[in-house]
């Protein structure tokens, strides 16, 4: 759970109730919020409330029946724990049945308490990070948050994009292999005034060497033998955007001659043509390796490298900004969840030491692989990472975890050829109401999942 803890309502009319539930869960870590009357909390609550309310259902005013339905007009996935006396039972059922999150029937543990709310909290935290999720994957072409992490060498990345995305300054970004590069050139291209026209990204070391010059300038009918036809190339079609030059180190030293000419003169001439073309166009270039040390070495042109060196930000390494790794996985999960259209899957306690642990030599895009494998793999033997960053064969399941597995296995089917209707999945699995509610309950399986 994250520092700043959710906020817990617990609505009770009884004031010695009250008190000592709130002395249990702020024992837990809770920041917790007391109401007598169900009328009181009501108008603090919103759709992008991350909290958890505990509300007994028989209250003077407003019961909690009536709470809980109109908790669900302003968010159906908002948690409701209803506290319940014995001969309520059937009410809370009911109320399940309509949505609410669980009940805990009166006399309670503080472990049974406790337990039921952070399951609660999870799930609404879940659900909130999977409804920003679909907003940003459904706004792609918008303007969004794109590089993700907290640490400072984050922030400061962060700032430096904000700070050069609209101006027309040419970038050099340098980074090891899968930290995110093109991730960061088309940061800037988004947030620049040149969002609306094209952002062209070329990989320089896979063209091959005797048709670069082509794809990047372009060519005339007959410039060469097989050019039948004119052919536009990247930098004109980029006219008015953005040119994303990838592994600028692999480009060929006639090639880095041509592009020099382009960078000072902002112009191109296609391959067998003498006519000039202006170009409107920013260039982002983008190496893995010291581009200065090459230049040293003649493996790549001292004045091209001075010319891109306008602006350089370098990116860092996953291994250098571990506390990252948490949320960019979990972020990877339900990105991967959402493509596959899978539920994504819990993560164990101590998944996180484990990924802060490990080297991660492919970065960003190593760890992105393995969310997706864990999404398309399961969690039955946990998180585990061997030195590829794969899931690793746990210890046989016992006779137990096979049932349980399987059980868990039935009623999700069942769920899901029902669409989520809890008298049709009783009839497929022929369980009582109860029975069913208490086994989706400890496999944390919820109905509207499969609507």
């Amino acid at each position: 759970m994250s520092s700043q803890q959710p906020k817990i309502f617990f609505i009770d009319d009884e004031q010695d109730l009250r008190l000592a539930n709130e002395q249990t869960l702020q024992l837990a870590g809770f920041d917790v919020e007391l109401f007598e009357k169900a009328e009181d909390a009501l108008p603090l609550l919103n759709e992008l409330w991350s909290g958890v309310i505990i509300c007994d259902i028989r209250l003077p005013g407003m019961d909690g029946q009536t709470f809980q339905h109109k908790v669900q007009t302003l968010d159906a996935d908002l948690p409701v724990i209803l506290i319940t006396g014995h001969g309520d039972i059937s009410m809370a059922v009911d109320a399940m049945h309509k949505g609410a999150y669980d009940f805990i029937e009166k006399p309670f543990s503080a472990d049974r308490l406790v337990d039921t709310v952070k399951r609660a909290i999870d799930k609404r935290l879940l659900t909130l990070e999977n409804r920003n999720l679909k907003t940003e994957l459904q706004n792609q072409d918008v303007l969004g948050p794109r590089i993700i992490g907290k640490t400072a060498v984050m922030l400061t990345l962060r700032n430096n994009i904000n700070r050069l995305a609209d101006t027309d300054a040419d970038i050099l970004l340098i980074g090891e292999t899968g930290t995110g590069k093109e991730l960061v050139a088309r940061s800037l291209h988004e947030q620049s005034n040149r969002r609306d026209k094209n952002f062209v990204a070329i990989n320089c070391g896979a063209i091959p060497e005797n048709l670069i010059e082509s794809e990047l300038f372009g060519h005339q009918k007959g410039a060469f033998t097989g050019a039948e036809t004119s052919r536009v190339g990247k930098f004109e079609y980029a006219q008015g955007g953005t040119v994303f030059l990838d592994e600028i180190e692999s480009m060929p030293m006639p090639t880095q001659v041509r592009l020099l000419r382009v960078l000072q003169e902002r112009s191109v001439e296609r391959l067998g043509a003498n006519e000039s073309i202006p170009l409107d166009i920013r260039i982002i270039a983008a190496s893995k390796i010291d581009l200065r040390a090459a230049s040293d070495r003649s493996e790549f042109r001292e004045d091209l490298y001075y010319r891109l060196n306008v602006v350089t930000l370098e990116l860092p390494p996953l291994r250098e900004r571990r506390e990252d790794i948490p949320r960019l996985f979990q972020h990877f999960l339900l990105v991967a969840s959402a493509r596959y259209g899978k539920e994504a899957p819990a993560i164990p306690q101590n998944a996180n030491q484990t990924l802060m642990a490990f080297k991660w030599p492919g970065n960003v895009r190593e760890l992105r692989n393995a969310a997706e494998r864990y999404v398309l793999l399961g969690d039955g033997c946990g998180l585990q990472l061997d030195d590829n960053a794969g899931l690793v064969p746990c210890a046989p399941m016992t006779l137990p975890e096979h049932v349980e597995a399987f059980e868990r296995a039935l009623i999700e089917q069942a769920l899901s050829e029902s669409d989520g209707i809890i008298k049709d999945t009783m009839q497929l699995l022929g369980l009582p109401r109860k029975t069913l509610y208490d086994k989706m309950q400890k496999f944390g399986l919820d109905k509207r999942v499969y609507k």
